[in-house]
């Protein structure tokens, strides 16, 4: 083989390593580096480590163990799930022979996402498997205790039992309709109409449709949101966010608390607020509270929920041009909503 071919073979198979997704490394006998792709190089913030051990570059005993037996397995591919700098990678180790040379191929695929994703699956089957759950068996019970009663039920007790069922029915409901919408949203099925709407008339709405569940919980929800303040906005999509916002005040609120909303005027966007006196979300999550089927410990709520309030109400306001964020714990002390529409346009004469 000449100098120039050779050169274009170089040039060729480095334009594959550099190009590819995936982390790649290849080793000789001795699990020393003889070749080493872009991505790895970034990786493991070592440039150019030719030479040097596996080990010493990756600091991964579990990377050389896969090393190892690839050696001493040679027929053998080895794929592994390990973690290196707290994210996890599916890793391939193979020993390759070419024209009596002797490799070792390490590819490393970040599946982090995966992972996450596959988390928040299991624990979205198992949040909502819950919030069916519940609301089923109290249905069952209170209608059990209706018919095992020696008397005919007193009519009383009958509309108590059945304004009961209609609670934990209310339950089912919200689940369904929460799976529904998030379907709807990410699937780009839901259609925004932007129209000229009057915010303080769309939050007395959310409000009042809210009353009945503030009402079981002896929560308060007191609004002070101006008359003039007209927003740009979708009247069923903002009635979810601000029925979603309410609903997760109110879980998080204690017995007997309270829920405020306000609005405040700004150059072209108009901020609303909602605030509760729950625990707040702590620091550390206040960057995933807004992520489907992601749940903040609920042992400290009467209530765990499906996870997908947020997102949706994240969806939503995003596909209105605005911002939704909370403030953590440290700095709030209370649960706090804010998120942004715009604001209509008055004339100045």
């Amino acid at each position: 083989m000449d100098e120039h071919e050779w050169s274009y073979k170089q040039a060729l198979m480095l334009t594959l390593a550099n190009t590819a997704y995936e982390s790649l490394l290849v080793l000789n006998g001795d699990c020393q580096i003889i070749a080493i792709n872009n991505a790895a190089e970034e990786l493991f913030n070592r440039p150019r480590p030719i030479g040097d051990h596996l080990l010493d570059v990756t600091n991964s005993p579990e990377l050389l163990s896969m090393v190892e037996s690839a050696l001493e397995y040679q027929e053998e591919v080895f794929e592994e799930q390990v973690i290196i700098n707290k994210r996890h990678y599916r890793v391939r180790a193979q020993v390759i022979t070419r024209d009596g040379n002797f490799f070792i191929g390490l590819a490393l695929q970040d599946v982090s996402e995966l992972v996450r994703l596959n988390r928040a699956r299991r624990d979205m089957v198992a949040n909502i498997s819950h919030e069916l759950r519940t609301p089923i068996a109290n249905i069952r019970s209170i209608i059990d205790s209706l018919f095992h009663e020696d008397e005919k039920p007193k009519r009383k007790r009958s509309i108590s039992s059945l304004q009961a069922i209609a609670r934990e029915t209310d339950s089912l409901l919200w689940v369904i309709q929460e799976m529904m919408d998030l379907s709807m949203i990410e699937s780009g099925q839901s259609i925004l109409r932007m129209v000229e709407i009057n915010l303080r008339s769309l939050v007395q709405n959310a409000v009042d449709r809210m009353e009945d569940q503030a009402e079981s919980k002896e929560v308060k929800i007191i609004h002070d949101i101006s008359k003039k303040y007209q927003v740009w906005c979708d009247w069923d999509q903002l009635q979810r966010v601000l029925v979603n916002l309410i609903h997760n005040a109110i879980k998080w609120s204690p017995r007997g608390g309270k829920i405020t909303i306000t609005a405040s005027n700004g150059s072209d966007e108009i901020t609303v607020k909602v605030v509760d006196d729950g625990p707040g979300v702590p620091d550390d999550q206040v960057e995933r509270i807004f992520e489907r089927f992601y749940q903040v410990d609920s042992s400290r709520s009467g209530g765990e929920g499906t996870g997908l309030g947020l997102a949706i109400c994240r969806h939503i306001v995003e596909a209105h041009g605005g911002r939704i964020w909370t403030e953590g714990k440290s700095q709030a002390g209370h649960g706090i909503f804010l998120f942004t529409l715009a604001a209509v346009e008055t004339s100045s004469t």
